[in-house]
């Protein structure tokens, strides 16, 4: 029997719930599920230059398992690219370090401190905000 998945550690989450090609057949086939661990792989690898040790230790799994996470985040960002798919993303084995939220009138993600009483956007000042939560 296989040991139970460790949850990742994402410390924030991707500023975007997918991406479409543009320009290509409105008949799209299907769509590519880019996991927050995923998401957060391609992150600290490729945008913040963290070598793999670095990176899988903020993220609290082994050298190994992020060089997996890491392969499987490539690999279906050049499939979404080559075959001209839509690119969601998912929950997947993740928990976010904070509790973030995301304004439904701006769609900014934003933290609150502790200390903070209202329920704000601090962009837009709407009310309209919701926990982003695994789904």
């Amino acid at each position: 029997m296989p040991r139970r998945r460790r949850l990742r550690r994402i410390v924030s989450p991707p500023g975007f719930k997918g991406y479409r090609p543009y320009g290509a057949n409105s008949e799209m086939s299907g769509h590519i599920e880019l996991l927050y661990e995923e998401y957060e792989a391609l992150k600290l690898a490729d945008y913040s230059h963290m070598n793999h040790l670095e990176a899988s230790k903020l993220m609290g799994v082994s050298r190994a398992t992020f060089a997996r996470i890491y392969e499987s985040a490539r690999r279906k960002i050049a499939q979404a690219l080559v075959e001209s798919k839509e690119i969601k993303t998912a929950y997947g084995d993740a928990f976010l370090d904070k509790d973030w939220y995301v304004c439904n009138d701006c769609y900014v993600r934003f933290t609150l401190p502790h200390h903070h009483r209202g329920r704000r956007c601090p962009i837009c000042k709407s009310e309209r905000i919701e926990m982003v939560t695994q789904k």
